[in-house]
């Protein structure tokens, strides 16, 4: 069995979890509502700046022009084509795509860019790669699903997300997951735990960003903020 296999059959709990989860479930009935799909896309954009930075971080550390345009073709994917199921979530809640950037951080999402930054400037480009590949994976996995149960035509409001990731998404995983196991064949037993734990904790946190999103998280104590 693959290494990629097997980080699967480990996560798979988490990845039926969201699944099932509320929001994602919004997403194939059409029944999210304004607030929490402005809280995703804000949060959403902030993380996908944090992803591309971990590229070049990526990007830094690889050895090969191979792995450089791989990361760059990436971190273009994110830059001109990602924005698309962002605009459909925004169009759906009647609010420019513009409108929602630079926002603070939520909790939750915090955590998941921290996790990943530290990764990325402590690890090997293995564990780099370990740390990114739930977040492609899972999406491709909730588009395809729900292309398969939902089925939705032109007029399912969020049919454009659906097929973006359902369609595009398998791409970027089986680079990743290519990657992966190819790493994961050279390194050490100690590097391997190190990747599958970077890997597993990232899922969990897939399933917290959807939670944060559904339940529009803030932190619990606001600040005041000052009129000068």
């Amino acid at each position: 069995m693959r290494f990629t296999q097997e980080l699967r059959q480990q996560a798979d709990g988490i990845f039926e979890a969201i699944f099932e989860h509320p929001f994602v479930r919004g997403i194939a009935d059409g029944s999210l509502d304004r607030g929490q799909l402005i809280h995703y896309v804000k949060q959403d954009f902030e993380y996908l700046n944090a992803y591309m930075r971990i590229y070049g971080i990526a990007i830094a550390k690889s050895t090969s022009r191979e792995e450089i345009a791989a990361f760059n073709e990436q971190i273009s994917f994110i830059m001109h084509s990602e924005v698309h199921p962002h605009q459909n979530f925004c169009s759906a809640a009647g609010v420019k795509y513009e409108e929602l950037q630079g926002y603070p951080l939520a909790p939750s999402a915090h955590h998941y860019i921290r996790h990943m930054l530290t990764v990325a400037h402590e690890g090997t480009l293995g564990e780099i790669m370990s740390v990114l590949l739930p977040c492609p994976w899972t999406y491709f996995e909730i588009g395809s699903r729900l292309l398969g149960t939902v089925k939705p035509d032109e007029s399912h409001p969020f049919y454009d997300w659906i097929y973006f990731y359902g369609n595009r998404g398998e791409d970027a995983t089986t680079t990743f997951r290519k990657r992966v196991d190819e790493w994961a064949e050279q390194a050490t037993i100690a590097e391997r735990d190190r990747m599958k734990e970077h890997f597993m904790l990232s899922c969990q946190l897939e399933y917290m960003f959807w939670d944060m999103a559904y339940k529009q998280e803030e932190w619990p104590v606001r600040l005041q903020t000052s009129d000068k």
